[in-house]
């Protein structure tokens, strides 16, 4: 049986010293579900019950429980939250809730305790929103279904979608197949697939996409797996594909043939600027093999597997992204200063 880290060598807790981790962009992801009855459904979605604003209430909750979470689990480490957000699902059919917690931080030790005790305060806000007329509700399931960050990199639990938000109030089956996720970050590692090293870019990247409205499924591969991972990855549909690691000379680096396999279009402006922005810093760029372009919607970009070529690379991408989004979506050149009548390229996006 596996050691447990919160006892000592004479069977007490202990709160576990986590100085010698380092810092990283960690993220969990909790699930639950409240029974309740149709009628009650309906009541939440249309703000009729005795207790108003069900939703909103329960969602501030989770969030506040989510910041108080080393009060209330007395060895968990208190974290400096970057963000919790809460949503839910209604299900008028079967009478239930769907509620989903995303907490986030850049610290040593994880966040799924306060993801699991957002979930938990929002549930039992919501029983007590619905009490009055229900109080055979029942709060069930309550468990992590995704993290990453952190020594291991990405865990998800068997037979879960990535995350769903839901607008409020929103009646959305939970049997309903996930969207697409406006993302995807694909770590092409064997040794942190392998959990012997730390996903050191993964995460940092998604945070990134998260900041410019971007949330992100981050998924740790190895090097000879990048085939399918991409393959697999264009076939959900994402806005955005950002790769990172196998892009050099190894024999496993298989990245950028991965790539060029599933792309319509190619951007080796994207990628030539990349190279030149980390050229600047090591000439060792100059070896890096990446690509860019387009497989139906979806833009891929192959990052570097280094934290600084990560960051170089998002460097150039921060003035990149948001007109490559356009185009892609079939915008009208609104970004160039030259001719914008959609028959002429303008100064930078040549002939069209």
């Amino acid at each position: 049986m596996t050691e447990l880290s919160h006892l000592d060598a004479d069977g007490r807790a202990r709160m576990v010293d986590v100085g010698g981790k380092a810092e990283t962009d960690r993220e969990a992801v909790a699930r639950g579900l409240l029974r309740t009855t149709p009628a009650v459904v309906a009541a939440i979605a249309a703000d009729d019950l005795p207790k108003a604003d069900v939703l909103a209430t329960a969602r501030i909750a989770g969030i506040a429980g989510a910041k108080r979470t080393s009060d209330l689990i007395p060895l968990c480490h208190p974290l400096p939250l970057t963000s919790v957000r809460v949503d839910f699902a209604l299900d008028r059919a079967e009478g239930s809730v769907a509620i989903e917690a995303v907490a986030r931080t850049h610290g040593r030790t994880g966040v799924e305790m306060e993801a699991l005790t957002a979930v938990a305060v929002a549930g039992l806000t919501l029983h007590d929103m619905v009490k009055a007329v229900d109080p055979a509700a029942v709060l069930t399931d309550v468990r992590v279904v995704a993290k990453s960050g952190g020594k291991r990199g990405e865990w998800r639990r068997d037979g879960e979608a990535g995350t769903q938000p839901s607008p409020e109030a929103a009646d959305h089956p939970a049997q309903a197949a996930p969207p697409a996720p406006a993302a995807i970050v694909l770590v092409a590692s064997t040794r942190a697939a392998a959990g012997t090293a730390e996903d050191a870019t993964g995460p940092v990247i998604a945070a990134w996409l998260a900041e410019r409205g971007l949330p992100a499924d981050v998924r740790v591969v190895p090097d000879r797996a990048v085939g399918d991972a991409v393959r697999a990855a264009v076939d959900e549909g994402p806005r955005v594909l950002l790769t990172t690691g196998g892009t050099g000379l190894a024999t496993d680096d298989l990245t950028p043939e991965a790539t060029a396999a599933v792309l319509d279009r190619d951007l080796p402006g994207v990628a030539e600027a990349l190279r030149a922005r980390g050229a600047a810093s090591t000439p060792l760029a100059a070896l890096g093999r990446g690509r860019a372009g387009v497989a139906s919607a979806t833009l891929i970009v192959n990052l570097p597997g280094s934290r600084g070529g990560v960051a170089d690379g998002l460097a150039v991408l921060a003035e990149l992204l948001p007109h490559l989004l356009d185009q892609i979506a079939g915008g009208d050149h609104a970004g160039d200063r030259g001719d914008r009548n959609g028959d002429r390229g303008g100064r930078h996006g040549g002939e069209r």
